[in-house]
């Protein structure tokens, strides 16, 4: 299924952030947009490297206001366990949605049922809880938080700006495209 474009089904669900223990809903997550962050497994290998690299670009996430969300089939106890023996995972700034019956990780498609975790996802989604940009890589195959970030930059700039496209590798700035007749063959 294609979920660009579709917007997110209703959930509720157990959160670890910065040492306390909270509930996340559909309704917390609207007004802003939100990166919907899926990982495999607390305690393992890349997953660390991926979470430690979105908190190094946290607080640029924060200025495109945007919020973070980490997401694991684990439970919200195994999060804090890992925030509480792993130095970088305890400076994390924002949430780690706990998943462990998989209700995001099915609603999102991104679950293997199998293995009972959830293959490296990223969704992005805007503050009207509609999915703008989305990609799912295997389990061993780490993601780049800069990347990340310039792309909910670029679907920033198409929501605001309908009429001109983001080209490979923009940046807030830099020139974009208005689609037209007199383009087509000279790009």
């Amino acid at each position: 299924m294609n979920y660009v474009g579709q917007e997110i089904q209703d959930f509720t669900v157990k959160a670890y952030h910065q040492g306390e223990l909270k509930d996340v809903a559909k309704k917390d997550v609207l007004g802003h947009w939100s990166v919907f962050f899926f990982y495999p497994a607390d305690f393992t290998f890349v997953c660390p490297t991926e979470l430690e690299d979105l908190q190094a670009n946290y607080e640029q996430f924060k200025a495109a206001n945007a919020e973070v969300y980490s997401v694991s089939e684990d439970t919200e106890f195994v999060h804090k366990a890992w925030a509480e023996t792993s130095e970088g995972i305890g400076k994390l700034e924002y949430p780690m949605l706990a998943d462990p019956a998989g209700k995001l990780a099915r609603a999102f498609d991104v679950l293997d049922e199998d293995l009972g975790q959830a293959y490296r996802a990223v969704f992005l989604v805007d503050p009207d809880g509609v999915v703008q940009s989305y990609t799912i890589n295997n389990m061993g195959i780490g993601r780049n938080a800069s990347e990340v970030l310039r792309t909910l930059q670029a679907a920033q700039f198409v929501r605001a700006h309908g009429d001109q496209v983001c080209p490979a590798k923009w940046h807030p700035g830099e020139a974009t495209l208005t689609p037209s007749l007199d383009l087509v063959g000279k790009l």
